[in-house]
């Protein structure tokens, strides 16, 4: 075996299929998994080893790593911002936020997003890599033991595209559920996608039942081209064909988010058209008050065009909530934090320098 594996990045059935290669029992990787489904990163504390194993799995094996940079709780609400730093230097953000179906975690998937929607924090943020299903998963038991409180719900919904990182998204969602790890069910995790139909073509073979969040915010190609550059590529036709037939396969509802800019998105007609192109789906939508961030030209919907635009929808039978903003004064939307701290630690690089 050449080099160190990360055992993070492997299922229950690869792990069980390398210890039987290295002539050990295959129990020993339901345990070793256990402990990895748990948020351990050190063989030495997996104390239903053997000592002897223990060493020998230190000499091929791995763990990806993270530690708390920075915490910030919210003075408004129960709100709490977690910047992470890895093993290599990168810097990543989750949120826990406390809502009355449960505790809920919102996790990065990638260090920065290729996505380019212009109204998201994250935008500034440069994609650097994926993340490993294991530096997802500490995010989970890193602030579930921070709290001290059982995390129900888990939201990938921070930074990063999920469908553009598929494969180590799935395996998270595989550990996230195991029965002798977190033992989170499948219908408490969300996936969330700017719109990338294959992934959710392949979502739909996975026969698992996550929640999916789609990100529509227009019921118009030509202005969704401007806001998302994925919808030049996977165009609203085709969004909203796939997510058809993802709700009739997985007889999962699924959420549309829509974030309302000031006159841009907002209006009557849109909220009327957004009715037509979804209607008679199982679904829901997410209507989110634009969160003004950086330098970004775009200006948040009054209170009373949002209250418009969701009676115009309740009224066409369109199931639909807004979105109550958390941790304001912690900057708790995706990607306003990171950038923050990424300055900071550059300009102490530059310090030192």
């Amino acid at each position: 075996m050449k080099g160190k594996i990360e055992i993070s990045y492997l299922t229950i059935e690869e792990i069980t299929r390398m210890f039987k290669e290295m002539g050990h029992p295959a129990y020993r990787a339901n345990q070793v998994y256990k402990w990895m489904c748990l948020g351990e990163t050190d063989f030495n504390n997996m104390t239903d080893l053997p000592k002897d194993f223990r060493e020998k799995l230190k000499e091929s094996f791995i763990f990806g790593k993270l530690k708390i940079i920075q915490r910030l709780k919210s003075n408004i609400d129960s709100t709490v911002k977690y910047i992470f730093g890895a093993d290599d230097g990168n810097i990543i953000e989750s949120v826990f936020m406390k809502y009355s179906f449960g505790n809920t975690v919102c996790i990065s998937t990638q260090v920065g997003c290729k996505m380019g929607c212009v109204f998201c924090a994250s935008t500034n943020v440069p994609f650097g890599r994926n993340l490993t299903p294991g530096e997802m998963l500490l995010q989970v038991t890193m602030i579930q033991d921070d709290i001290a409180e059982k995390i129900n719900n888990i939201v990938m919904m921070g930074i990063g595209e999920p469908l553009d990182n598929y494969d180590n998204v799935i395996k998270l969602a595989k550990n996230l559920h195991f029965e002798n790890g977190l033992n989170v069910g499948y219908r408490r995790i969300t996936i969330s996608t700017c719109g990338i139909v294959p992934g959710i073509e392949n979502l739909i073979k996975e026969k698992i039942p996550v929640n999916l969040s789609v990100s529509l915010h227009s019921p118009y190609n030509h202005e969704r081209d401007n806001m998302m550059p994925v919808n030049k590529v996977y165009p609203i036709d085709n969004l909203i064909s796939v997510c058809n037939i993802y709700t009739k396969e997985t007889m999962r509802r699924i959420t549309f988010e829509y974030t309302l800019i000031d006159h841009v998105n907002d209006s009557q007609q849109h909220a009327l058209d957004l009715a037509k192109l979804i209607k008679g789906m199982l679904c829901h939508v997410n209507i989110i008050p634009l969160n003004i961030v950086g330098d970004i030209k775009m200006g948040k919907s009054s209170i009373d065009r949002i209250e418009r635009f969701k009676a115009k929808l309740d009224s066409k039978g369109i199931e639909a909530t807004i979105r109550r903003e958390l941790g304001s004064d912690i900057k708790a939307a995706c990607g306003q934090l990171r950038s923050n701290i990424v300055k900071q630690v550059q300009g102490d690089i530059g310090k030192e320098g």
